[in-house]
């Protein structure tokens, strides 16, 4: 038997090294990315500004191709992916809040978060609660004293199927407000933030609840009045000027989380492609802009922090559906 020299096993690991790279997952030709409601609300603006930052950045070989599919809170999209999209090695699809808010209460029939790959969060979104601009309701105690005397004398419209993450985000700011009787409190439910801000604009419902970047052509348009900002402390650069509930003696939150699922039965290389390139671009100064410009604030997480992460806040939101009476 012929002896292997060290020249012969270095050639041989050389070729192994090579085979292995070339086996290395990139993505080729159009990358698409599923916005699970209809053009203009927070799920459509998180696949087309993280599309044009993975362009810029040529993180994509070509174009990354939104695609809207509306229905169920995310529901349709999520139906999509589990039962025709699994091994698709170039599909993402936009994720937030409202995603773990329906699995959580069981709105996606049969399916659970561990039927995708969760790969990363690139921004949190915080929630309004908003007026016309010739609204009766000058700051958000008004609002809410008008909720507590009738809990039906005020309509939302959110962007969130009925139960969902807009919808949450009003019971919650009306049970720290001390108003009775939650499920009363009418909520109409829209394909996007843009359509309930509309009809709220035009005078058909009273008050919109959803996230700031949706409320932000309004904002600069004039057409619509913010009450209050769900988050910790006032938002900066252009929305410094919106109070928070807390300083107006409402002790509610509301981030809505951005970022992306896959479908299951992708390879691990491209399952690492996707969490380095979500990584390579939230540290980018491109999407550093993009988030200052929108208001989004800092948070990101990697795969596996995400996985657990999106675990933990469906048992939190599951509790809370249960104390508010929205899930049994």
């Amino acid at each position: 038997m012929p002896k292997t020299t060290p020249l012969k096993l270095f050639a041989i690991a050389a070729l192994t090294v090579s085979a292995g790279a070339a086996q290395a997952f990139e993505p080729q030709g159009r990358v698409e990315c599923i916005a699970p409601a209809d053009p203009g609300g927070g799920w459509d603006f998180t696949c087309r500004s993280v599309g044009n930052v993975l362009e810029a950045l040529d993180l994509v070989p070509a174009s990354v191709q939104t695609i809207n599919m509306a229905g169920a809170g995310g529901g349709v999209a999520f139906a999509h992916t589990v039962s025709r999209r699994a091994g698709n090695e170039q599909l993402l699809v936009a994720a937030s809040t409202a995603t773990t808010t329906r699995l959580a209460q069981g709105q996606f029939p049969g399916m659970t978060a561990d039927m995708v790959n969760w790969i990363g969060a690139l921004g949190a979104d915080y929630g309004v609660i908003a007026v016309a601009t010739d609204s009766e309701y000058d700051d958000l105690p008004e609002l809410m004293a008008a909720l507590d005397e009738d809990p039906r004398s005020v309509k939302f419209a959110g962007g969130s199927a009925k139960g969902g993450w807009d919808h949450l985000k009003v019971l919650i700011a009306a049970q720290a407000a001390g108003v009775d009787e939650l499920p009363r409190i009418p909520y109409l439910s829209y394909n996007n933030g843009g359509e309930a801000m509309t009809q709220v604009v035009g005078g058909h419902v009273d008050a919109f609840t959803g996230d700031i970047t949706e409320a932000q052509g309004f904002l600069e348009s004039g057409d619509l009045r913010v009450l209050a900002v769900l988050s910790e402390e006032r938002l900066p650069g252009e929305f410094a000027d919106i109070p928070t509930a807390r300083e107006q003696g409402i002790d509610a939150l509301g981030p809505n989380w951005r970022g992306f699922y896959m479908p299951a039965e992708i390879s691990e290389d491209a399952r690492q492609y996707w969490i380095d390139a979500m990584d390579t671009l939230y540290a980018s100064q491109e999407w550093q802009d993009v988030m200052t410009n929108n208001g989004l604030m800092p948070f990101h997480m990697s795969a596996g922090e995400f996985e657990r992460f999106v675990t933990e806040q469906i048992a939190e939101i599951q509790q809370l559906s249960q104390d508010i009476g929205l899930v049994q």
